[in-house]
Order: structure tokens, then C-alpha cells, then sequence
């Protein structure tokens, strides 16, 4: 199966940095094939014929303790899953001086709709969407200081989820279609 690995918190503001050419030694080290890595936020898509995403994780962030000494979160999405989000998007939302549109991917032990109830979604602002493993967020970026969801960095929530724009996330599931099953 393909599938994307996301990692939370790496090569920001200068910490947790991992060279992406030493990660995709990491990933084939612990028997990934086909690995593909995409800019240094940690996004690196790739194929297995492990099944379970739970079971991929603890491999991954496993090795990634072993070679670096960073634990380092990672969360895995299917190629189907990927699309699913991918095919949510609204094909208007993006990411440029105009507009910030980004993914939340979600941990498993949050990913439920009723989790919005408990974002401070601004109405008129803000542009919150729910589907199945993520949280699609845009915002027109003169009202970026207005937003709710533009404060979410340092609640509960924020430490269950990993965000990408809409412009990588994109790129992710394209170059997720050039692999084969």
C-alpha cells in the first residue's frame, strides 16, 4: 500500500532537524520501499506492505529515535485517505499572499466531527471544514489576526494534530499517485 508519513514538529524554528536524504535512509532502513520525500517539514511518502497505521508509526518512530535520538511524532495516512481530503478541498481554497488555507491531519483519538464544537471558529472569518482525518481551514489573510483558529497553537488540540497548507498537501497526494501499488 502507499502511503504518506507526516512528522510533527520537525525542522521548525531551528529544532528537531533531520536532513530529508538521512530520513529516506531511515524509512528504507526500516523496510519502506519506494521512499519519496517532499520539502523539510517532514512528509515523506512511501510504500509498505504493512497494513496497519498503527503499527507503521511505532516502526517509524522507533527508527527515528534510534538514528537521530528525536522522538518525533509521526502520523501515517493511506494514499485513499489522502485523496478523500485531497477531494474535499474546495478547488478555490489556496495558499498565496491572498489566502491561507490549511489541513490539520488528526491523531485517531480526536478525529471526530464533534471536535469543532470545541474550536473557536470565528463566523464570517474563518472557513472550518470536518472530514474523516482532518480539519480544512481557510482564511483570507487580512483577517488573519481576527481568526479564532489562528490561536490554536499551544491548546490540547494543537498537540494532537499535525498542519499542512493546502498547497503541500496537494503536492503530497499527487506524488502519492505516481507510485504503484
Amino acid at each position: 500500500m502507499i502511503y504518506v508519513a507526516l512528522l510533527r514538529g520537525i525542522n521548525v524554528g531551528g529544532r528537531n532537524k533531520i536532513d530529508m536524504k538521512m530520513l529516506k535512509q531511515t524509512f528504507e532502513g526500516a523496510g519502506m520501499h519506494d521512499v519519496v520525500t517532499y520539502i523539510n517539514s517532514g512528509n515523506i511518502i512511501f510504500s509498505s506492505e504493512e497494513t496497519s497505521r498503527a503499527g507503521l508509526s511505532h516502526i517509524l518512530e522507533k527508527a527515528i529515535y534510534n538514528d537521530f535520538g528525536l522522538q518525533i511524532k509521526v502520523l501515517i495516512r493511506s494514499r485513499e485517505e489522502v485523496t478523500r481530503i485531497n477531494d474535499t478541498l474546495p478547488d478555490t481554497w489556496k495558499n498565496d499572499k491572498e489566502m491561507r488555507s490549511d489541513v490539520m491531519f488528526l491523531w485517531d483519538e480526536i478525529d471526530d466531527p464533534s471536535l469543532l464544537e470545541n474550536l473557536k471558529i470565528r463566523p464570517g472569518i474563518d472557513t472550518v471544514k470536518y472530514t474523516p482525518g482532518a480539519i480544512l481551514w481557510s482564511v483570507d489573510k487580512k483577517e488573519l489576526s481576527k481568526s479564532g483558529l489562528s490561536k490554536i497553537a499551544g491548546t490540547q488540540i494543537y498537540k494532537k494534530v499535525t498542519v499542512r497548507n493546502v498547497n503541500t498537501v496537494r503536492k503530497i497526494h499527487a506524488l502519492m499517485n505516481t507510485l504503484d501499488s
